[in-house]
């Protein structure tokens, strides 16, 4: 694991865009259809939020401080639209990553979508416009049961992290992803979401997760023109509830995207690490 390194600017240097966040009504619960998006109850409260870019940030985000880290990781994955591929190279890739980031003796992954924001693609692999935290610990056990069968209480028992890893296929010009620092997100931030065909699967029971009401101590960053050989690794869940979790993200609109920018590609996994005592 790499951090990506950061610029050692000084505040006055940062580099940072103003741009809505789609938050949800306080008190609200969302039914989201991916696939079906004209379907979803989702009652928006939009704010203008400031964005600030990693590159100029003087100290490294960490997933211990912020619930969040940007490394470099380059992948052996030649084509990440190809599922057989994905399965084959990028699995042990991620889980492996899981592994380094958490400290863990056992993790597994789950999935993976590849994204983007041309409107020629099917709506289950559009960019999310909402500030979310995708699933909670229902969710996690649900998951853990289905993979690890029998094995799954005994995994469960330990301390157990839910983390997402996203990386750009090609470098992002458009559609950027923005992730709030999870120290800043406090737990009435979070209001019940359900997913309904989540993870590109249509046929898929629901989902259980999170999505973010405003709160003006939130904390906002994305990366300009991120790389195919760097990622964002998140967290969304911990079962050490002193730990920052928690991690809201959305895709935003990047106010100096300019006409004729390629469309956004990227990609996704979600992992669960178990970690010993």
């Amino acid at each position: 694991m790499h951090a990506s390194q950061n610029s050692g600017s000084t505040s006055a240097s940062l580099h940072q865009i103003r741009t809505p966040i789609r938050y949800i009504v306080k008190g609200e619960v969302a039914r989201f259809y991916p696939a079906e998006r004209e379907r979803s109850y989702w009652p928006a409260d939009d704010h203008e939020m400031q964005v600030t870019d990693l590159r100029t940030v003087p100290e490294p985000m960490t997933v211990a401080q912020n619930g969040f880290a940007l490394l470099k990781e380059p992948t052996a994955v030649t084509n990440f639209f190809d599922p057989a591929e994905v399965e084959r190279v990028f699995y042990p890739e991620i889980i492996a990553l899981a592994k380094r980031v958490n400290g863990a003796s056992h993790a597994i992954a789950f999935g993976p979508v590849p994204r983007s924001d041309n409107p020629a693609i099917k709506q289950g692999r559009l960019p999310s416009f909402g500030a979310h935290v995708d699933y909670g610990r229902r969710t996690v056990e649900e998951v853990v049961r289905e993979m690890l069968g029998d094995a799954a209480e005994v995994l469960l028992q330990k301390r157990v992290v839910l983390m997402n890893f996203w990386r750009p296929i090609s470098t992002v010009y458009r559609s950027p992803l923005a992730l709030c620092d999870a120290s800043s997100v406090a737990r009435d931030d979070l209001y019940d979401s359900e997913i309904y065909g989540g993870l590109d699967n249509p046929d898929r029971a629901p989902l259980y997760g999170y999505n973010l009401s405003y709160n003006p101590a939130h904390r906002w960053y994305y990366v300009k023109h991120m790389q195919p050989d760097e990622v964002f690794a998140f967290k969304l869940y911990d079962s050490l509830e002193s730990a920052p979790q928690w991690t809201g993200h959305t895709a935003i609109n990047d106010p100096e995207t300019r006409d004729g920018d390629p469309w956004r590609e990227s990609m996704e996994i979600r992992t669960i690490s178990f970690i010993d005592p």
